[in-house]
């Protein structure tokens, strides 16, 4: 007896909450249509004879202005402005094991390695005895000049 009145309750639950979700379906997404128009979308193109050459150079340039504006830091080489914004949080903290950017004696040794060995460890990343230190500084997006110019930036604050 208490099964089956359980089982009444929950078959009235279920006709309640169809009722209810019947009149009132959800509000369909703004973004409805943009998403939609993205997934059908052609995947890629042909170009052909000169009118392709013509488009494709087009379409290459666009994609380098869009590759120059998605960089990080605006593709700035300004090695002040990519420490302040992205290297700070470690080399002021010593968050890590980072030297601190005003530690001279923690960066003799390191700058006695030459820039171009501080500048490969800096791209590629580095586990030593005292610390780690992330490719790219932890953010993939940076390019090797943008890495070049805060290492001799950084170089340039512990001489």
């Amino acid at each position: 007896m208490l099964i089956a009145g359980l089982a009444l309750f929950a078959v009235l639950l279920a006709a309640l909450a169809m009722h209810v979700y019947g009149n009132h379906p959800p509000a369909a997404s703004p973004e409805q249509g943009r998403e939609v128009a993205a997934r059908i979308a052609p995947v890629g193109a042909v170009y052909a004879g000169d009118t392709g050459r013509a488009a494709l150079a087009s379409a290459e340039e666009a994609a380098k202005k869009n590759a120059v504006a998605a960089a990080p830091f605006g593709g700035s080489t300004d090695g002040k402005t990519i420490f302040g914004g992205l290297c700070n949080a470690c080399h002021t903290t010593g968050a890590g094991g980072a030297p601190k950017i005003d530690d001279k004696a923690a960066w003799a040794p390191r700058v006695a390695q030459g820039l171009d060995t501080l500048t490969k460890h800096a791209i590629e990343g580095y586990t030593g005895k005292s610390g780690v230190m992330p490719a790219r500084g932890g953010n993939p997006a940076l390019t090797d000049e943008q890495v070049k110019a805060t290492v001799e930036w950084m170089v340039s604050q512990v001489k």
